[in-house]
């Protein structure tokens, strides 16, 4: 067994092997309080060519881990939930770039989550023991990472923040790296200024060193050879083929063009060396292909598409484009093409998230749909892939933080983003199309969000950094940055690179530049819509939201709820009530709800003293008589307060049913209604009632008693 304690931002983070899991090639437990995660590494070896690396990551959330039992029908973990495909992917991008790039083997990776205790996130965990699993495995590593999170509470940064204590930072960045180099970045911020980014980003980066040089006492020197290796005369051939071919590329400034022309390269040569090479023929051109292209680009500062290295593709914006949603936006830049549809639910519409922390809800939503005939291929249409989650959280933490709060604006909002055009950068045009999206539903965000994808190519010491990367040059370059933010500042951002070999100091030279076309997409977008509509859609739901004092809760329920279901009934709505008082009435005609809401306020409302109302006698004693009055309510008339007389009897003046009119005097002590008949007399009926008091029916037979007995 062997230990490592790692100190981050005053928790202790130890890391553990040599127990659990023996048989994988690596096995790590690493543990920050009272949360601990298991992390393994297998491997098997590729007997295939293949020209791409399968590593497989998978993180697991057990709801035991927490001390609870799943709800819902099945009592057992079923498929992955969004922050469990989520995570996973934040292991892949951490480690991915420091396999080597010819290294094919399978590799998975697996991560258990054994507790949790509810404060320390098990995410940054799992990417420690990742790192340290695969140390221990064997496997070709080129680096040792490290993860770290750091929030910003209080104008300073925090190491390490809490659960509890994210919820008032206004950073969440996640950062991995090595010792000379940053690996991976993700997180969200509420509109943090490049500058306090650019200091977030040398704050993690210097903080993740302590522990990188921790793990790297279990690093070994594998001497990694490819297995595969081609004709140095074949590689020589294609090369020279490729270069040859490449000095008329920019004659196709057209993605389709350029790939077809890409095609008649390959079919070229591999006519040229039989049906027997076809395969080692497609992966040596592939990377002689993306080498030459890298070469092009970083020597000329030459885009294939005409571009200049800062320059953004046309960009054109469009809103209210489909007559039936409740909002909805087409954002096109150069030939990447986002359709965002906003849908308006109520409080029912909202996702219950259950997993290892407290049940929660969740009231935005934007789904994020890359159908394959975006890119012009075939495919099956299944569930989302771990890239559509991936890149509509993306999309939605770039957005939360504009979204109004719900006392303001009470309703669940459903961003729908389908990708109908895709080269490059589609997330980001999922941002752009959406902020436009909210406001043509009348959505009141304060103000538009929007976001760019930058890319690098570099060799050496020279680099250029790439502003709205197509497609090609995402996959042939060493960066893929996305930041979304405002004219204020940045809300979300997702960084990964392929390189080891990537400082802080670009990183820096890139976030600047991405502020730039970053206000150039807003100019276009306000130039389109600047300030939501002012009504929502009439297809959408009506809500009103409101407060009662929650000791009139009971009023409005009524005994076994029968005066809520009668408002439903006859208004046609639905309404919640919290146990705070509020009210929501739903319903798709606003006329409807003002409806019920006139009958919950008519319930609620408390009477005015001094007011004179109509009410019935319901029930008598030998003290007064109770009446009901004002809002179906009911108090009291004393027997001293029903005539101008002194009454022996109550009912010598009321009966059960009769009409009376009462005055309102006030609540007693314990909250019931006071009542006067005699204070809401007339002058001429106290005038009257004093003179017929003699001859009044009841008084006369209560005399003529009285003379029998004398």
């Amino acid at each position: 067994m062997e230990k490592l304690e790692i100190e981050l931002g005053n928790k202790l983070v130890t890391i553990e092997t040599g127990s659990l899991a023996k048989q994988a090639a690596g096995s790590v437990t690493v543990s920050c309080g009272e949360t601990v995660v298991l992390v393994t590494v297998t491997t098997k070896k590729s007997e295939e060519i293949r020209d791409f690396f399968p590593l497989t990551c998978d993180y697991r959330e057990q709801t035991s881990a927490a001390g609870k039992i799943p709800g819902g029908f099945f009592k057992r973990e079923g498929r992955p939930s969004e922050r469990e495909i989520l995570v996973s992917r934040l292991i892949d991008r951490s480690i991915r770039p420091l396999f080597p790039e010819d290294f094919t083997d399978e590799v998975q990776v697996v991560s258990f989550v054994l507790s949790a205790d509810q404060e320390n996130d098990p995410d940054i965990l799992s990417v420690i023991g990742a790192s340290g699993a695969i140390l221990l495995s064997g496997l070709p590593f080129s680096g040792v990472v490290g993860c770290i999170r750091i929030g910003r509470i209080d104008d300073k940064f925090v190491i390490n923040p809490t659960i509890s204590e994210l919820e008032k930072s206004t950073l969440n960045l996640v950062l991995s790296g090595t010792e000379n180099s940053i690996v991976m970045l993700e997180g969200w911020a509420k509109e943090l200024s490049e500058d306090l980014f650019i200091d977030a980003t040398k704050f993690a980066f210097d903080s993740i060193k302590p522990l990188v040089k921790s793990l790297s006492c279990w690093k070994q020197n594998i001497d990694y050879k490819p297995e595969i290796e081609f004709e140095p005369d074949i590689v020589e051939n294609v090369t020279s083929f490729v270069k040859k071919k490449m000095e008329s590329i920019w004659n196709y400034p057209e993605k389709k063009q350029r790939n077809q022309y890409y095609e008649n390269m390959l079919t070229e040569l591999k006519t040229f060396y039989g049906e027997q090479q076809h395969a080692k023929i497609e992966l040596i051109f592939k990377k002689c292909l993306e080498k030459t292209i890298r070469e092009l680009i970083l020597l000329t500062g030459k885009r294939f598409d005409g571009r200049k290295p800062d320059e953004i593709r046309p960009i054109e914006c469009k809103v209210g484009v489909l007559p039936r949603t409740h909002g909805s936006a087409l954002f096109t830049r150069g030939q990447t093409q986002c359709l965002a549809s906003v849908t308006l639910g109520t409080k029912h519409d909202q996702q219950i998230i259950d997993g290892l922390f407290e049940e929660t809800s969740k009231r935005f939503m934007l789904h994020y749909n890359f159908p394959p005939f975006s890119v012009g291929e075939t495919g099956a249409l299944r569930g989302p892939s771990r890239r559509e989650i991936g890149h509509g959280a993306l999309a939605e933490k770039s957005l939360q933080f504009l979204i109004p709060d719900e006392t303001k604006f009470p309703y669940t909002i459903r961003i729908v983003a389908n990708i109908l055009e895709s080269n490059g950068s589609s997330s980001m045009a999922t941002v752009c199309a959406s902020s436009l999206a909210l406001m043509d539903g009348g959505i009141p965000i304060p103000r538009h969000v929007a976001g760019i994808a930058l890319g690098m190519i570099r060799e050496n010491d020279k680099y250029i950094i790439l502003t709205d990367i197509a497609g090609e040059e995402d996959h042939v370059g060493d960066l893929d940055l996305k930041i979304a933010g405002t004219y204020s500042g940045i809300t979300a951002f997702q960084m990964d690179v392929k390189t080891a070999e990537f400082s802080w100091e670009i990183l820096k030279q890139a976030i600047l530049q991405s502020k730039q076309a970053r206000i150039k997409i807003l100019d276009i977008m306000n130039g389109v819509l600047n300030y939501p509509r002012p009504e929502i859609s009439k297809y959408a739901p009506r809500i009103v939201s409101f407060k009662v004092s929650p000791d009139k809760i009971g009023l409005v329920i009524g005994g076994g709820g029968k005066t809520i279901r009668k408002i439903i009934e006859e208004t046609d709505v639905e309404i919640d009530i919290e146990d705070d008082g509020t009210v929501v009435i739903y319903s798709p005609e606003m006329e409807k709800c003002q409806a019920a809401l006139e009958r919950i306020k008519a319930i609620v409302e408390e009477p005015e003293v001094g007011k004179i109302y109509d009410g019935t006698v319901t029930r008598i004693f030998p003290f007064g008589a109770m009446v009901k009055f004002f809002n179906e309510q009911e108090g009291l008339v004393h027997i001293s307060e029903l005539a101008p007389y002194r009454v022996n009897k109550v009912e010598d003046v009321v009966g059960v049913g009769e009409k009376i009119r009462v005055k309102f005097v006030g609540f007693d002590e314990q909250g019931r209604a006071n009542l006067s008949r005699k204070q809401a007399l007339t002058h001429e009926e106290l005038e009257q009632e004093r003179k017929k008091t003699a001859f009044h029916p009841r008084s006369f037979k209560r005399d003529s008693h009285r003379e029998t007995r004398r």
